[in-house]
């Protein structure tokens, strides 16, 4: 299981793969598994934003929620312990950075 990431210009269109084409910015996919991985490690209890990342299924973060998620990464870092599970949370903040700094964008976490 794995959860790749998609920075869009508008919010995607996740019924519509082809039309949510039209949006995309930039994308992540060869973390998938070590993100997954390191995510589940949060509580699903809402006092994290990246918790509530559904694994299995799709979230969509506009760009205010990416901005709280962003300032859980450091956290998130610090209980990473192999160079994969660093290179998953690092290329998921870049991505977080882009979005809270793109009005009207959204990030999509597309799990399997």
């Amino acid at each position: 299981m794995g959860v790749e990431l998609e920075l869009h210009s508008a919010r995607p269109a996740s019924s519509n793969w082809k039309k949510s084409r039209t949006t995309l910015v930039m994308g992540s996919y060869e973390h998938g598994e070590r993100l997954a991985e390191v995510l589940s490690w949060l509580p699903w209890d809402g006092t994290v934003r990246l918790g509530l990342v559904d694994a299995s299924g799709n979230t969509v973060f506009n760009e205010q929620e990416a901005e709280v998620a962003l300032k859980e990464v450091p956290d998130l870092l610090q209980r990473c312990s192999a160079p994969e599970q660093i290179a998953a949370v690092q290329d998921l903040e870049q991505l977080l950075r882009a979005c809270s700094r793109t009005p009207g964008s959204y990030l999509w976490f597309m799990g399997d």
